[in-house]
């Protein structure tokens, strides 16, 4: 089951294991330049708001209704990360592995390949939690990735558009697979004596836990790993799966759908200088007319609906 809980993608899997949780937010950041160097990772400035996009079926395009999910507001060439938490399991000194697949306008954003469902791990195309705690963008090659940053989908830019030719879905798309209940066990097996109590396993906060679409382009280049596998491929149980779709809707049109401005504002010069980058001339987005309709029935309040991937 996947549920939206204070801004955060909530996966479970009670029925692999009851603890079996992983959390994931989308992280606003500042834009790194594209200018072929190498930056190291930008400071993260809070998370983006969510919302079921079932709340507001009467405003957004009938395609987004069919993939179901949830969506975020974003201003043009604004950037940002996923943030990753699985829940620590103190009495087994671990926390919960998953195996995550992440693409961009259905662009796998490990292989930089189109869609495929399912898992391989040749090449791997997903990364693991815990060992992979974040993602900023697009594997450019071993230890370097391109920013994840919004561009408006069928102007040429995103990635989808580069590699498939099309300007069809936009967002984000993630799939989650929990390792096996028999695995995890074996792997990291009960331990007599209770976890020391110290910050290393505290709870993370995060488990407390004019187009209208916007698509994901490869931006500036950064330095993060993305570690390969440490477990057995046949550890990850590839018949229980969560899967969402996340849209991506412009500052502009987020106000007209869901009649509340964009409550993020975009990284001021201060906050670029301060953190040792240039500043950008972003692109103004203006207004929109106040509209707001909320509907959705079939689910509970928090319970995100999945639909066709």
């Amino acid at each position: 089951m996947i549920e939206l809980r204070r801004d955060s993608l909530v996966f479970t899997f009670p029925e692999i294991h009851q603890r079996a949780k992983l959390c994931i937010d989308f992280q606003r950041t500042l834009r790194i330049p594209d200018d072929s160097r190498d930056y190291p990772l930008p400071p993260g400035l809070g998370r983006f708001p969510l919302r079921h996009v079932d709340d507001f079926a009467a405003a957004v395009p009938a395609r987004w209704i069919e993939h179901g999910g949830v969506m975020l507001p974003m201003y043009q060439s604004e950037a940002l990360w996923l943030n990753f938490y699985s829940e620590h399991l103190l009495d087994h000194y671990a926390q919960y592995p998953f195996a995550v697949k992440v693409a961009a306008g259905k662009i796998d954003a490990l292989t930089g390949e189109q869609w495929k469902n399912g898992l391989h791990g040749v090449p791997q195309d997903y990364l693991v939690v815990p060992e992979q705690p974040w993602l900023d963008g697009f594997c450019a090659e071993k230890g370097i990735i391109r920013q994840f940053v919004a561009m408006p989908l069928g102007a040429g830019y995103t990635a989808e558009e580069q590699i498939s030719g099309t300007a069809e879905h936009g967002g984000l798309q993630i799939v989650v697979y929990p390792m096996k209940r028999s695995v995890f066990e074996r792997r990291f097996p009960k331990r007599r004596r209770p976890a020391p109590s110290d910050d290393s396993l505290m709870e993370s906060p995060m488990t407390a836990c004019l187009a209208m679409d916007v698509g994901l382009a490869p931006g500036g280049r950064m330095r993060q790993e993305i570690y390969e596998d440490p477990f057995d491929f046949e550890d990850w149980e590839r018949g229980a799966f969560g899967r969402c779709f996340v849209h991506i809707a412009n500052s502009l049109v987020w106000r007209a759908v869901t009649g509340e401005a964009a409550p993020t504002v975009m990284p001021t010069a201060r906050e670029y200088s301060e953190a040792g980058m240039p500043w950008f001339d972003y692109y103004n987005e203006g207004a929109e007319p106040r509209r707001v309709v909320k509907l959705g029935k079939g689910r509970s309040k928090d319970q995100v609906r999945e639909g066709r991937f």
